[in-house]
């Protein structure tokens, strides 16, 4: 089995979503002095990201097979038509469950919370696959899988400080917040596809449920929130300026065109609005980010 078959399987380019938030977090928590934080925690954060991911959408798509061979949009995966081995999935599911608990480890001796809570967070990320068989949360199920990125990010970077203070977590919950916000938005957005089909084999999902139309409203008032939370991260760091800001005010924009370009009788463009701009978004904030501590250092 070629190796692109497994990132295919996986949605490997959608790692953009999640992981530019976990290294602005990091960023964030190393501030003024990056270059103090060991090479190795750095490696730890991202193989933590990418493996955690893989073993989620692995165990998503192992779970799910039975249902996207029902559903015409998906039934053409690797699984439900039989591109793939379900043991090859499982394969790939556990193989990176091992590097993620692996990656913990780099940052002991001094500090062991990433340890501690990998299996924890494994178990969150693959429990999200259930979740659409019984409830309309689902989408903020998601969410809040992907808002554990920039919370795990700074655990990984300040797991003593956070111990000894938990009020310094207040950043990377801010930010986490944001991103809970904005994946339960776009999701519920990407659901729009399905309505009909979730609807028919009762499956929990807003646009099955409330149709199509306020689906889309719902991921409007969710995307205001997620700007809200985004703009609120300066007030618990004051480091960051206006530079984050304009940046925060571009995301805006982003968020209404991906509203104006998705419609509820035209959804052939939610994959543009839904992995484009969306990687626009997480990985511009990241560099903005970047560019604004870097202003204020220097």
């Amino acid at each position: 089995m070629a190796i692109q078959s497994y990132f295919e399987l996986v949605r490997f380019s959608h790692t953009v979503f999640a992981l530019p938030f976990a290294l602005m977090s990091a960023l964030l928590a190393t501030f003024r002095d990056p270059l103090s934080v060991p090479v190795l925690y750095w490696v730890g954060i991202l193989l933590a990201m990418v493996s955690g991911r893989t073993v989620a959408m692995g165990f998503n798509r192992i779970v799910d097979r039975m249902i996207d061979a029902k559903n015409p949009r998906t039934a053409m995966r690797h699984l439900p038509a039989g591109k793939m081995r379900v043991s090859g999935a499982v394969a790939l599911t556990l193989l990176s469950a091992a590097v993620f608990v692996g990656s913990t480890l780099f940052f002991l001796p001094c500090n062991p919370l990433p340890l501690l809570l990998s299996v924890p967070v494994l178990a969150f990320l693959c429990a999200y696959s259930y979740t659409k068989r019984f409830t309309y949360l689902a989408h903020f199920y998601l969410g809040a899988a992907l808002m554990l990125a920039p919370i795990s990010a700074w655990i990984a970077i300040r797991g003593l400080q956070v111990m000894q203070n938990p009020a310094d977590l207040l950043p990377a919950l801010v930010l986490g917040g944001g991103v809970l916000f904005w994946v339960t938005g776009f999701d519920v957005i990407y659901a729009c596809q399905d309505a009909a089909f979730d609807a028919e084999e009762g499956l929990f999902s807003i646009p099955g449920r409330f149709g199509v139309p306020r689906a889309l409203q719902v991921a409007r008032g969710l995307h205001v929130v997620a700007v809200l939370f985004f703009g609120l991260l300066p007030l618990v760091y004051p480091s960051l300026g206006w530079g984050y800001l304009a940046g925060v005010g571009a995301i805006a924009l982003l968020l209404i065109y991906e509203h104006a370009i998705v419609r509820p009788n035209d959804l052939d463009r939610v994959n543009v609005a839904f992995f484009n701009v969306n990687a626009v978004i997480s990985i511009g904030l990241l560099v903005v980010t970047a560019v604004d501590l870097f202003l204020v250092v220097n």
